[in-house]
């Protein structure tokens, strides 16, 4: 197949590329040259701005589109016009932030989704967010009704990840001695490997797949506490695990979503059954999942590949940890 991917060269862009070429795909990647520009150098790269600027793909036909970095509807329908008339199928990844609310455990694809009057938003905040990705997959489903295929994913996890939410927590593990971990051991933690969700982004492409699928792993029940032991045993790391109401962090001004990416916290209704997504119309599919173990030494063994001086996105300091810490034994 002939694939079109916008974007390309970051996180999921470049494992979807790397997933493609495995299946003997042939590529173009259309973004600004802003973030790896010199990754993929075998592949075609045509370098502008998807805002305006498509006109560089002109009199070039895809069997399909793959649009990884669709936040705006105004920009997304721009795309999905322009496309509508030289591709076969387009594929947009969204999120599970376009449901309404997860006030309820295991919503399918059919729950509620959000809404916004915002609809020409030129700023992303934690609000319009997903209400945003939602009127971009209907700007792409009205230009491409019968051939839109919708990943919906939770958090994606593993190497090249530049948020550092997963990352920073299985570093702080793997460093051992005492560890601050908002929240309570049980607590249930979904997310995908970005293996997982490349590879079968574009098996479903080749099958044309069409319709929204929610994408979340891993594929056994996974609680914190034996995800973070996990963690422990793939880093042969001793690590004490200090769990730690949020009330204690916000005391120091502290956000406990900033250590513990799936904290939620109770006072937040809306968001309490995040972590309990219905993936099995995916699952249905042909998706599958790494074990987690896999997942962690992955990720961990791509961070060593960072200059470790420099300081991550998330997580707590050390100072902030002795902190805390001091005021659990107080």
């Amino acid at each position: 197949m002939r694939i079109l991917v916008l974007g390309g060269t970051i996180f999921l862009g470049r494992h979807l590329v790397l997933s493609a070429q495995e299946r003997g795909h042939t590529l173009t990647l259309f973004h600004r040259g802003q973030h790896n520009p010199g990754l993929f150098p075998e592949i075609e790269h045509v370098f502008g701005d998807r805002d305006g600027g498509l006109e560089a793909l002109n009199g070039r036909t895809w069997d399909a589109v793959i649009d990884t970095c669709g936040y705006f509807p105004r920009i997304v329908r721009q795309s999905a016009a322009f496309f509508a008339s030289r591709a076969a199928h387009y594929t947009f990844v969204s999120s599970i932030s376009a449901y309404a609310h997860f006030r309820e455990p295991f919503q399918k694809e059919t729950a509620p989704l959000g809404v916004t009057e915002d609809v020409e938003a030129t700023k992303i905040t934690g609000e319009n967010y997903g209400p945003l990705k939602v009127l971009c997959e209907q700007a792409v489903e009205e230009a491409f009704p019968n051939s839109t295929f919708i990943s919906r994913p939770g958090y994606i996890v593993g190497a090249h990840d530049p948020s550092d939410r997963f990352t920073s927590l299985v570093r702080r593990v793997a460093q051992a001695g005492d560890v601050v971990v908002p929240g309570e051991p049980n607590m249930r933690v979904e997310f995908i490997d970005v293996r997982d969700l490349a590879e079968w982004t574009i098996r479903m492409i080749e099958q044309q797949a069409t319709g929204a699928f929610n994408n979340c792993g891993p594929e056994k029940t996974c609680l914190l506490r034996p995800f973070l032991e996990t963690c422990q045993k793939v880093a042969q790391s001793d690590a004490r695990l200090h769990f730690m109401p949020g009330e204690v962090l916000k005391a120091e001004g502290i956000e406990p979503d900033h250590a513990n990416l799936w904290w939620v916290g109770d006072e937040d209704a809306d968001y309490r059954y995040v972590s309990h997504m219905d993936c099995s119309k995916a699952r249905g599919m042909g998706l599958t999942f790494r074990s987690v173990e896999e997942t962690i030494r992955a990720t961990l063994e791509w961070d060593k590949t960072r200059p470790q001086e420099v300081p991550l996105k998330r997580g707590l300091t050390r100072e902030q940890e002795l902190v805390l810490l001091s005021k659990q034994k107080g």
